[in-house]
């Protein structure tokens, strides 16, 4: 059976190296790892099969990790991870959705048979994955154990992407590109919004030709006319007017390695107002793309493009961006650093981010953003769209 990963084997052992190093650190002697992306990103494993229980087990005192899925997923993990046949474990079908069995029963198994039953067990509190039925059912099942909050030990570690993730992430900035410029040639009025939004996800797929694209963790984004006001709209049957103001935020994705960016276009002439203020966003992301350098924290990055924006007489409430990397459903964003004002993390070579300056105002908004990695001397842009609003 033919492996399908994507990274050397010596990239995956450096990964646990690195976790276990952090679990020694907090006194963690098991790491119950829940999350899709922290699963990938340390056994390769990728498959539709997030939505039953599932978790590799990650021991100071076992070599590899152990992965638990359902039965019938056990031939998605022989085919995506380099890990052995002893340390793949399926459960029966009859835990799936029983109203007896809990498949945390079989995870506790499996934790007893690696440690003590006394040990220290970090689980992913925070993780989308990780319900409350599960840290009951483990809770009940392993009573001797001390359960403590291991949330983000993995995320913290992914924050700062290897060449070879890097690589994939510029595939992932192409596939964006060809999104974005699919929906810009497309765009006209009097189409439907879902026959928009379907050329643009034919594109997501289809890719470029020289490689392919994959689902995303997030919906598309397509925000026209009033919802454009509204940034995590969706598409609607109604045809285009022949005036009005598209968001549409796309998500490239190669491999499971995702980039986030967005652009407005406007079909008809945009009023003089609205073009200045894209100039504006646009000169206030720039600002902030300048002042990206190793050593600066995100706080100082957002407070670049805040002053702009003070200039003009603007402010942005929300936060400025977040870190990109792998992506599963639902989330986009690492769930670690933001570019916010008061984040005094360090940014280092390697980091990406989705730097997100859309301004979303009482009666208009506009959305062009930029998605990077953090080099030895600055910012490398992971897309090459234009920073510009499109006017058809």
């Amino acid at each position: 059976m033919e492996k399908l990963l994507h990274f050397e084997r010596a990239e995956f052992d450096e990964r646990v190296a690195a976790v276990k190093k952090e679990m020694a650190k907090r006194g963690i002697d098991i790491l119950l790892v829940s999350e899709p992306p922290n699963l990938n990103y340390l056994t390769g494993y990728d498959a539709y099969s997030f939505y039953t229980p599932q978790m590799a087990i990650v021991a100071l005192n076992h070599a590899e990790p152990i992965f638990i899925t359902r039965f019938m997923d056990r031939i998605s993990a022989k085919l995506t991870t380099y890990l052995s046949e002893d340390n793949i474990r399926p459960f029966p079908d009859e835990y799936v959705n029983s109203r007896t069995l809990s498949a945390y029963d079989f995870v506790a198994e499996v934790v007893k048979e690696i440690g003590d039953e006394r040990a220290c067990i970090g689980v992913e509190m925070g993780g989308f994955y990780y319900s409350a039925r599960a840290h009951a059912d483990l809770l009940k099942a392993l009573p001797s154990a001390e359960f403590v909050d291991a949330d983000l030990l993995i995320n913290w570690i992914r924050l700062t992407k290897s060449p070879a993730e890097l690589s994939l992430m510029r595939q992932a900035g192409q596939i964006g590109d060809a999104m974005l410029k699919r929906a810009v040639d497309t765009a006209e009025p009097g189409m439907r919004e879902c026959d928009l939004a379907a050329a643009i996800y034919h594109q997501q797929i289809s890719g470029t030709p020289e490689f392919g694209g994959s689902y995303a963790s997030s919906a598309l984004h397509l925000c026209v006319g009033e919802r454009a006001l509204a940034p995590h709209s969706a598409w609607t049957d109604k045809p285009l007017p022949a005036s009005t103001t598209i968001n549409v935020e796309v998500h490239g994705n190669r491999l499971r390695y995702q980039i986030n960016i967005a652009r407005t276009i406007c079909l008809g002439k945009p009023s003089v107002a609205y073009q200045k203020l894209s100039e504006i966003a646009v000169e206030a992301l720039n600002a902030g793309l300048e002042s990206v350098r190793p050593g600066r924290t995100c706080s100082e990055v957002q407070e670049a493009f805040a002053r702009v924006l003070a200039r003009h007489g603007l402010e942005k409430e929300g936060r400025l961006g977040y870190p990109i990397g792998i992506g599963y459903p639902p989330s986009v964003a690492e769930r670690t650093a933001n570019l916010r004002k008061g984040d005094e993390t360090v940014l280092q070579p390697g980091m990406c981010f989705h730097m997100m300056p859309g301004l979303w105002l009482d009666d208009r908004s506009v959305a062009i953003t930029q998605p990077f990695a953090v080099t030895d001397k600055g910012y490398e842009p992971l897309t090459s769209t234009p920073r510009v609003l499109f006017v058809k």
